[in-house]
């Protein structure tokens, strides 16, 4: 059944379009987030007005005054989701209404107009159908979706902005890290850290990405793929990695994830793995969990398994632990079976191959 859309955009096709050829050349070999699809879409929002002028065009340039308010206080939070290929031909999203969900939450710590979940949702759903041939249909390959808004009123004060501007491009992608599910290595972080209490940690705002930087260059300066992140206050328990949650897998096959106090992204592919692992009827906790705890886990036996977590890179094993003074490797350096079986568990119900709980999937065409 071809979904149906609540919301009344104005199409406008694109007049030229990518050709077959080019863009089966960058779908064999998509990378994540270098090429962008064909169209967009916008939606504006004015204290007057409200929620307007719904669009979906040809992709184009933002023309911004440089007085936008965006520009100079950060008034700016996004997301990220997928739409799936299925066996049959067809495509799917992922738990869409859990973006849809997260982003108002962000919205309003940042002081932002929040957006009508439907809206939301119609918006990333239109625009995968209408760029239904940038969907991927070959290994785990996906049309990843950014949804995002900007502050845009016009003024040098600083204060909640009154206008806005919602948009959605869409990118083919592959796997995340060069290495596919290979182990990735991870560099703990005593210099920097992501997010304080009262802060911004919990909302999706590019804020949080851009202050990890220093530390993600930390990190591959130390020869690691990714940095890892204590708490600002004690400096000793685990937060998250500069993007993705993590999990910890014990000897007697439970799991235990850092709580979401208010300074850890409430991931979506968190809370369906905690969910998915529970109906397997595994022990799942959400504790803090300490480095030194981390450490003596390893040396003891008791910890065999680490993973990273997020919709970029699915589920991706965690192999070896850096920080200074310590360089200690986690199992025997590769893909876990408790991690594999719950990423393939995960990966299943996005493709289609199997059924999920319901209202996980949402059917595009």
């Amino acid at each position: 059944m071809n979904r149906v859309s609540q919301t009344s955009f104005a199409v406008t096709p694109a007049e030229a379009l990518v050709g077959i050829n080019d863009r089966a050349a960058m779908l064999s070999q998509p990378g994540f987030g270098k090429y962008l699809t064909d169209h967009m879409v916008t939606i504006r929002y004015s204290a007057d007005k409200g929620w307007h002028d719904a669009a979906l065009t040809a992709r184009h340039d933002l023309s911004l005054n440089p007085a936008t308010m965006v520009l100079h206080y950060a008034g700016e939070i996004f997301e990220g989701l997928k739409a799936y290929r299925h066996p049959d031909g067809g495509a799917a999203l992922f738990r869409p209404d859990a973006n849809a969900r997260r982003f108002n939450a962000s919205a309003k710590r940042l002081a932002m107009a929040e957006l009508p979940e439907d809206m939301f949702v119609d918006a990333v759903a239109e625009l995968a159908i209408l760029d239904r041939e940038w969907i991927p249909s070959e290994g785990e390959g996906s049309l990843y979706l950014r949804p995002f808004m900007i502050g845009t009123e016009v003024a040098i004060g600083n204060h909640p902005s009154d206008s806005f501007l919602f948009s959605v491009i869409a990118s083919p992608v592959g796997s995340y890290f060069k290495g596919g599910v290979a182990g990735v290595s991870v560099w703990v972080s005593d210099n920097y850290t992501r997010a304080a209490p009262g802060g911004t940690g919990a909302a999706k705002c590019g804020g949080n990405y851009a202050a990890a930087l220093a530390a993600q260059a930390d990190a591959a300066r130390q020869g690691c793929e990714q940095v890892v992140f204590l708490d600002a206050v004690e400096r000793r328990w685990i937060e998250e990695l500069a993007g993705m949650n993590v999990f910890f897998v014990f000897d007697d096959g439970s799991l235990q994830t850092p709580p979401l106090t208010g300074t850890i992204l409430p991931g979506i592919t968190r809370d369906s793995l905690i969910r998915l692992a529970r109906d397997k009827g595994m022990t799942v906790r959400e504790e803090p969990y300490a480095i030194d705890q981390w450490r003596d886990d390893l040396a003891s036996g008791r910890l065999v398994e680490v993973f990273a977590c997020g919709t970029a890179a699915v589920v991706a094993p965690i192999s070896q632990i850096k920080g200074n003074g310590f360089d200690l490797t986690i199992g025997d350096g590769g893909l876990g079976p408790v991690t594999a079986d719950l990423r393939k568990t995960l990966t299943d119900i996005q493709f289609g191959r199997a059924e999920g709980p319901e209202g996980w999937v949402h059917r595009l065409f």
